[in-house]
Parts: structure tokens; sequence; C-alpha cells
């Protein structure tokens, strides 16, 4: 049984080392071909050598970096807005009620005479009535570390 294996295994890097070639003879043909008509042409190689870096940074702006400037806009506009009796989590995962605030400090009610202190940037948004995280103000997720 390992002989049948072994052989169909060559038999698919033959096949697989084959088309790697052909792509790359054609691709070399074609690029041969190509280079000579631009010639013809007047050239413009210089600029269709920096369209796809250009539409790759377009892509990442409108589908990565926008969507995220907005959210976190929004999340800033909403820790301005915080205010008493406010339901909140922080970032840490803690749920409670802000009983005073005091600038950038917040003290938080996590339980029936228990308070914390907590930074403003420490909390991740408000909660809503069945206890989740509001999608509104919630921060997004990272992606690594």
């Amino acid at each position: 049984m390992t002989g049948i294996a072994s052989a169909a295994n060559s038999g698919w890097k033959i096949l697989a080392t084959g088309l790697v070639a052909s792509v790359l003879m054609a691709g070399a043909a074609f690029a041969d071909g190509a280079a000579g008509g631009l010639a013809a042409l007047g050239g413009g190689n210089g600029l269709m050598s920096f369209l796809p870096i250009v539409l790759i940074f377009v892509v990442f702006y409108f589908l990565l970096i926008r969507p995220q400037q907005k959210q976190a806009k929004k999340h800033q506009q909403f820790l301005t807005e915080l205010k008493r009796g406010t339901k909140i989590v922080t970032r840490g995962g803690l749920h409670g009620v802000i009983t005073d605030m005091d600038g950038n400090v917040l003290t938080m009610e996590i339980a029936k005479d228990v308070r914390i202190k907590i930074s403003r940037d420490a909390v991740a948004g408000a909660l809503t009535k069945d206890g989740a995280v509001s999608v509104e103000t919630a921060e997004p997720k990272s992606s690594g570390g």
C-alpha cells in the first residue's frame, strides 16, 4: 500500500511542477509581448506599477480604516456624555451603575454599598435592559495584540 501511495504522491508532484513551469513560461511570454506593446505606445509603465498599491490602499481605507475611525468617534462621544445613573460595563467585564463623577474618574456601584473608582477610559459601553452591552456604544474588538 505504501508503494501505491508514494507513486500517486510523486505523480501529483510531477503534475504540479509541470503546471508551475507552464504558468511561469506563459507569464514570461506575456510580459515580453506586453513590454513591447507599451514601448510602442510610449511607456506608461511607471504609473501602471503604482496602480495596484493605490487600489489596495483605497480598499483598506473604505473597508477597515474609515469604519474604525467612525466607531472610535462614536465611542468617544459616548464617554463624554456619561452621566450618573447610567448602567455600564467596563473593559474588564464589571457591570455597574455610575454613582459619582469627578473629571476623568467615575465611581461605579457594582453591588449594594460596594463602590469602586474607575477611569472614564475603562468604560466599554452602556448596558441594555437585558444586561447586554449596547451595540452602538460598544468598542470594536481588536484583531491583534
